[in-house]
């Protein structure tokens, strides 16, 4: 049965109130959250009673301010792209364009088994390992950062293969053969045209999985975050989070506004997660009229 024709006239507009919404449902969620938080904003929400400027260059402990939280999360984001961006562009490489068969049929699946796997079961596995390391090789081992940061990247692992995969598997035919008409290698050919023509798609991986990485609380919470922990340490010390902050400032408040300096440090988060992605999408301007520019 053909659906009427009023059908396919209210489609696009159906769409436009579709996108309207989402656009509206944002600003609401946005403007709730500027109004909850907005007047906590300041060097107390960040340094407590001390001296900003000397704690920012961890002269001072911070006892009551977010500055050591806002520290551990980019830590941990760091570590985190350090250990899962290399390993996903180059899996994702591998998988589109060297594994062919059932072997690319299981490495994909294998990619898509792991996507699926729900962040607190992760954040088990890297509270199990440390038992396990206990009882064998490690007795010292415990929950750190570094844990953390390895639990992490395997959570965001398959968005950064499954991006960098679809991305080279989308080139066009005659972007592939620039390579052999110029003489160049397969391995040269990914290196010097394919990977350069795939970046936009690639750093969208990228800052999806950053993004994932930033606002995770589950695997964070069994694997080294504590409060009040102060600044990193080191690798093998405990951290604090912004994520676990919020969680444990909506969670344990006891007046109003300790639950107002939740929200603050959620558009902490909100603000630390877009100068990132800010900051991504700028490299990715710079190197694209770098490659623009090359004769």
């Amino acid at each position: 049965m053909t659906p009427p024709r009023c059908v396919y006239a209210l489609f696009p507009w159906f769409c436009r109130a579709c996108a309207c919404g989402l656009a509206v449902a944002l600003a609401g969620l946005f403007g709730f959250l500027l109004y909850r938080g907005l007047g906590t904003l300041g060097p107390s929400l960040l340094f407590g009673e001390a001296d900003p400027w000397r704690a920012m260059w961890l002269r001072v402990a911070v006892m009551e301010g977010l500055w050591p939280a806002c520290l551990g999360t980019l830590g941990l984001l760091g570590l985190t792209c350090l250990f899962a961006v290399p390993v996903g562009i180059a899996a994702g490489v591998c998988l589109a364009e060297y594994a062919t068969g059932r072997t690319k049929a299981g490495l994909t699946f294998c990619v898509d088994l792991l996507a699926s796997i729900p962040s607190v079961l992760m954040g088990l596995f890297g509270f199990t390992l440390v038992l396990f390391l206990r009882r064998t090789i490690l007795p010292a081992a415990n929950t750190c950062l570094l844990l953390a940061a390895g639990c992490l990247a395997l959570l965001v692992l398959p968005y950064l293969v499954s991006a960098t995969q679809k991305s080279l598997e989308s080139l066009p035919q005659s972007l592939r053969l620039i390579g052999p008409s110029l003489g160049l290698g397969h391995g040269r050919t990914i290196r010097h045209i394919l990977l350069p023509a795939a970046a936009r798609s690639i750093l969208a991986g990228v800052i999806l999985a950053v993004g994932r990485a930033a606002e995770d609380t589950a695997v964070i919470l069994l694997t080294g975050v504590v409060a009040n922990a102060g600044a990193p340490a080191g690798l093998t010390g405990k951290f604090e989070a912004l994520p676990f902050t919020i969680y444990y400032l909506a969670a344990q408040y006891q007046t109003p506004q300790e639950l107002d300096r939740g929200f603050g440090a959620a558009i902490v988060l909100l603000a630390l997660t877009g100068s990132l992605f800010a900051g991504a999408h700028l490299l990715h301007a710079t190197l694209r009229r770098r490659w623009r520019d090359c004769p």
